[in-house]
């Protein structure tokens, strides 16, 4: 425990920071790319965790003294040096009515709500070029489905949990579902693949039907 970062080992090239939230990996992702440190190599955030792996001829222990002095207030990132992707979004899911209901919102204000504030890709994961969103307007956490999809369209839109996302491929999924995009979210021929890298920030466009 460092600073009040626990730094765990990670096989023999790696260390795993545990953070108290996905604002806090997300915020100590950003700081820990803007130090640019040889001693570090790839950087893999997730819900609670951030993954540092040691850059190439850098020791564990450059990476454990780099890691330590992380501070994610001082090591922020400027909005406009990070990419800000939008989405254009047809809002007709299946589940925006219900996702009313839960927030004590109207339709209206649930697509106002979730076009009228910047989301940012706090982590990829469960599929490729699927990316867990935060955001800033906490009306729209809601849970998951209580049953689960067997199949799920890609291009979905959805909430679950503090998170939004947007399906890359027809999956089983328990999302709530608000719409659809015809945004592609993974291309093997694109660089990166993954239209919403982590870190990129995401706004939602309505468009109509």
């Amino acid at each position: 425990m460092t600073g009040g970062v626990r730094l765990l080992p990670y096989g023999d090239r790696a260390l795993l920071v545990e953070l108290g939230s996905t604002g806090e990996a997300v915020a100590y992702a950003a700081a820990l790319r803007a130090l640019g440190a040889d001693a570090v190599g790839e950087i893999v955030p997730a819900a609670r965790t951030v993954l540092a792996v040691a850059g190439e001829g850098a020791a564990v222990s450059d990476l454990r003294q780099v890691l330590a002095g992380v501070c994610p207030a001082a090591g922020s990132v400027d909005a406009d040096d990070t990419p800000l992707v939008e989405v254009p979004v047809v809002y007709d899911g299946d589940d925006l009515a219900d996702v009313a209901e839960l927030t004590g919102l109207s339709v209206e204000e649930v697509v106002a709500a979730h076009t009228g504030q910047t989301w940012q890709v706090a982590f990829g994961g469960f599929a490729p070029g699927f990316g867990y969103l935060i955001g800033e307007d906490d009306r729209l956490h809601v849970p998951r489905r209580a049953e689960s999809r067997t199949r799920v369209p890609a291009g979905a839109v959805g909430l679950a949990g503090e998170y939004s996302g947007i399906y890359p491929r027809a999956s089983p999924g328990g999302w709530q579902l608000l719409g659809r995009t015809d945004a592609t979210l993974w291309d093997i021929e694109r660089d990166p693949p993954a239209l919403l890298a982590p870190g990129v920030r995401v706004r939602f466009v309505q468009v109509p039907r």
